[in-house]
């Protein structure tokens, strides 16, 4: 593996998902102590850093871009990581969170603030601290280039183990159902 003194910098995000990629990572057990020798995470919902850094080696993105934040936020990633790793269904098809695009995001907002709501009577979309909803959910490579894919629902840990020791070992990735392209 990498030289322990010239460690991963490692990024770690999730978007519009329900975190299961995520929770994925942490199953990998004791193959994360291994792990953890050769990386350095840099930002990830696990640390407390509040900005995302410049030269991330590796940004692994779950979930779907839904909103503006959601699309500022990948672009900015996108700009400070030399890889991207779209990790999961959601990040890859938009899957669940995508659901709502065969509605719209102006139904779905009707629905779920003024349909269903008992005390806004100001009929009112939260707009302060809700970010904006974009037109319909986007998977990850339409917003941005991504350089891998890995498919799962979640993805199971061991692809995501298998993903990272490759890379840390500089060898060409072969995980079966990995596919490289870009944007």
């Amino acid at each position: 593996m990498k030289n322990s003194l010239n460690k991963l910098r490692l990024a770690t995000i999730w978007l519009d998902g329900c975190s299961g990629c995520h929770m994925s990572i942490l199953d990998m057990d004791e193959k994360l102590v291994e792990i953890a020798e050769y990386v350095d995470v840099v930002y990830s919902p696990y640390v407390d850093v509040k900005e995302f850094p410049k030269d991330v080696d590796l940004t692994i993105v779950e979930g779907a871009v839904s909103t503006d934040h959601d699309l500022e936020m990948i672009k900015k990633i996108r700009a400070n990581s030399k890889l991207i790793l779209a990790l999961g269904d959601c990040a890859i098809t938009g899957n669940i969170s995508a659901m709502k695009n065969l509605y719209g995001s102006n139904a779905v907002l009707q629905r779920g603030y003024f349909d269903l709501a008992d005390i806004n009577k100001e009929k009112n979309y939260p707009s302060k601290i809700v970010p904006k909803l974009l037109s319909k959910v986007l998977p990850l490579h339409e917003a941005i280039k991504v350089d891998y894919f890995l498919p799962g629902c979640p993805t199971p840990s061991i692809a995501i183990y298998e993903f990272l020791k490759a890379l840390i070992e500089g060898r060409e990735i072969h995980v079966h159902s990995l596919t490289r392209f870009g944007k």
